[in-house]
């Protein structure tokens, strides 16, 4: 993680005593940063997608700033950064879906045609509800999958910034990942049973 040990959290500090400076001065901080985790992000989304790290890093910096910009940690900060770019992401996924799925075109019944499993924009949806899930029974792993799988921390740096062990990060991801696998395929056995017919 770039920049000084505490200056992140020095500059946190100064944004809640009213310093709007300070926003300017996290921005330049955290920029390179959340670009290069933003493009690591977009990179695992299917070809097509028009989405690009610049953006969604802006996007989400607006979401950020446009709120309560007042974050309590470096954790607190990034896991508000991932949490921001996984509903840009998600949120654009659902009005592809929803213009897929017909929008405000006149639809056709289609029958005898199989349903494919989800794609991977799909999946992003079924994801983001399950995380929501995830949240309500164990608020730190959600975390976990967030700083892992949104913002492409590693195990070492989601522990640094969750002030949690390695170890214990490894544990949570595990048992996470198990977690939602299940919940994903629950979901997408679902949406089969759902649209066949």
């Amino acid at each position: 993680m770039d920049g000084e040990p505490g200056e992140l959290e020095r500059l946190l500090l100064e944004l809640s005593r009213g310093d709007e400076g300070a926003a300017t001065r996290i921005w330049e901080l955290v920029y390179a940063e959340l670009r290069a985790l933003a493009r690591h992000k977009l990179q695992a989304l299917p070809p097509g997608q028009t989405l690009q790290s610049t953006a969604l890093v802006n996007e989400a910096w607006l979401r950020l700033s446009g709120g309560d910009a007042s974050w309590e940690s470096r954790a607190h900060f990034f896991g508000a950064a991932a949490r921001a770019m996984r509903n840009i992401m998600v949120d654009r996924a659902r009005r592809r879906d929803s213009q897929r799925r017909g929008g405000a075109a006149q639809r056709v019944p289609l029958t005898g045609i199989e349903v494919a499993v989800l794609g991977d924009e799909e999946g992003l949806v079924e994801l983001d509800d399950a995380l929501a899930r995830l949240e309500t029974l164990d608020p730190r792993a959600a975390k976990i999958v967030n700083l892992r799988y949104f913002a492409g921390l590693t195990i070492d740096e989601t522990g640094k910034v969750l002030g949690i062990s390695h170890a214990t990060v490894e544990r949570e991801w595990a048992w996470a990942k198990a977690w939602l696998k299940k919940e994903l395929a629950r979901a997408v056995g679902s949406h089969g049973e759902g649209e066949r017919g």
